[in-house]
């Protein structure tokens, strides 16, 4: 789309949010796997590496490293590696106070040192990460002794401690090597409750407890991610014993809810899905109010009712789940006769065959879907045939690889449950790093600034609300969902905290599992 980098950056993370192992764990007795009392198995997608500096999507992250901040059940920033900060709002300074006596898996003492490793080496353009726009103001950093560390930014960032939950990296390890491909990210070293074991490529990734870490011993003995081919083999594997947790799609749930050897979670996202358009691409430089016509086309409802078996709500921007979304503002809704009517509006006219055509060109475009994820292919089977209905030739592909640059579209998943500057101000920004549709709106990129610059609740609403209607007058996706998710357990886990809000792919779940208990019987 924008650049090869950009492309680069976006097949990594697929790839590391899509590809499946095939992992055997409890042979044919059909015991669960987590039998002993202190072992988890938990259904995953694969890795290609582990690095917190550089993908955003990780889950594993959350057990192996820390942040200098964490959440808490609200998804609330609060003290971790740091027992507390302060801000000189006249100089935009941080200063981050950290704790002392905090070790790494190796043994080797955590410092400041480590934190300014680490956000130079996102900072750094050359490692291509993918959340380096989270610290585009830091204009220095300055380690004043081994626990205190200050960030001097450009300009006011209110969300600035918010991207400071982004795991630390050990520099002794990592100083000089390569941030992309060092050997280390296959056999991380960390802060956090967990401790890496053992990879087994295409199979399992093991941790176990860190009997030292500074937030006291996690409960649970053994996590092994155990990677899963699809959906479908998650489901079949909780049945069989083979997984103790995993998250599966709504349909496969129905099959679990009136068995009471499993525990069905039921979590609220911010994980929202929709069509994000590629704006390098001639159709849309040339058509692109026909985005609002796409809008008016779409039947949400029918996507929650029956893809998400209404497990989810319909999504029209980017704040739905946020405190800062703005109801009031009137927003594309299911309108099939409003969406003829504006692709008439533009000079389109009815053919013979159902679809609008213009000067010999008849309307059409392709969606296209990563493999791997049925839900979204079920969603984009129903946005195709609602906009068929209206007169768009409109298909959709599942491809198991994606030409960026050359697609017309991609059924796209973001969401964040932070602070609403996290999958916004980096998203839709003009050239910001997860803006992969090119995507550029004057209003929102002011709206968008203004936001951050301000700690004022009312302020940052009006900017919010601003940032909205910017994005109804020049609609940067069709949004479609907001998909909850289903985690189930064959094990009694005590500690999952059902009422905090997940992010995208439902990530979020292990915020506190050091605090998990088994009690298999």
């Amino acid at each position: 789309m924008k650049s090869k980098s950009i492309t680069k950056r976006i097949i990594a993370i697929l790839a590391a949010m899509t590809m499946v192992f095939c992992f055997t764990a409890c042979g044919d007795s059909g015991e669960s796997g987590g039998g002993d009392g202190n072992t988890l198995i938990y259904g995953s997608n694969d890795y290609t590496r582990i690095n917190p500096a550089i993908d955003e999507h990780g889950e594993i992250n959350l057990l192996i490293f820390d942040g200098l901040m964490g959440h808490n059940e609200k998804n609330e920033v609060v003290p971790a590696l740091a027992e507390s900060f302060d801000l000189d709002e006249a100089t935009n300074t941080y200063t981050f106070h950290l704790r002392e006596g905090v070790t790494w898996h190796d043994g080797e003492a955590f410092t400041a040192d480590d934190v300014k490793f680490t956000i130079d080496a996102i900072m750094n353009p050359d490692n291509e990460s993918e959340i380096f726009s989270n610290y585009e103001d830091v204009e220095k950093i300055t380690v004043k002794d081994d626990y205190t560390i200050d960030f001097q930014l450009k300009a006011p960032n209110v969300a600035f401690p918010e991207y400071m939950t982004i795991g630390i990296l050990p520099k002794h390890l990592l100083d000089g090597k390569d941030m992309q491909s060092d050997e280390y990210f296959k056999a991380p070293v960390g802060t956090g409750p967990y401790k890496f074991e053992a990879w087994d490529e295409g199979q399992s990734i093991t941790l176990t407890a860190n009997e030292n870490y500074w937030g006291g011993a996690p409960s649970i003995g053994t996590i092994i991610f155990k990677i899963v081919p699809d959906d479908n083999a998650k489901a079949l594997q909780l049945e069989s014993g083979e997984l103790n947790l995993a998250q599966i799609t709504p349909k496969d749930t129905e099959n679990f809810k009136d068995n009471e050897a499993f525990t069905i979670y039921h979590m609220k996202t911010s994980d929202y899905r929709g069509i994000m358009y590629n704006f390098n691409n001639p159709l849309w430089q040339e058509n692109k109010e026909l985005i609002h016509a796409f809008n008016c086309a779409v039947d949400r409802d029918a996507m929650v009712k029956s893809v998400l078996l209404g497990e989810g709500i319909p999504a029209y921007g980017p704040l739905a789940r946020n405190e800062f979304n703005d109801d009031s503002i009137k927003q594309e809704a299911y309108d099939p006769d409003k969406a003829k009517s504006i692709i008439e509006e533009n000079g389109w006219t009815l053919g013979s065959d159902g679809i609008y055509e213009k000067d010999g060109q008849k309307l059409g475009f392709t969606i296209t879907c990563k493999e791997g994820d049925q839900v979204r292919a079920d969603l984009a089977a129903i946005a195709c045939q609602n906009l068929k209905d209206v007169g768009v030739d409109a298909k959709y592909e599942v491809k198991s690889e994606i030409d960026w640059e050359g697609q017309e579209a991609f059924l796209i998943g973001w969401g964040s449950p932070f602070d609403a500057d996290d999958h916004t101000y980096k998203v839709f920004g003009t050239d910001k790093g997860n803006n992969y549709s090119a995507y550029s709106d004057a209003a929102v990129d002011e709206a968008l600034t203004k936001a951050r610059q301000t700690n004022d609740k009312a302020e940052r609403q009006k900017y919010y609300s601003e940032f909205q209607q910017a994005m109804v007058d020049d609609p940067a996706y069709t949004f479609f969902c907001y998909c909850d998710v289903n985690y189930i357990s064959n094990l009694p886990i005590e500690g999952i905290t059902e009422d905090t809000i997940l992010g995208h792919h439902g990530v979020g779940i292990f915020w506190n599992v050091k605090d998990w208990t088994l009690n298999a019987e």
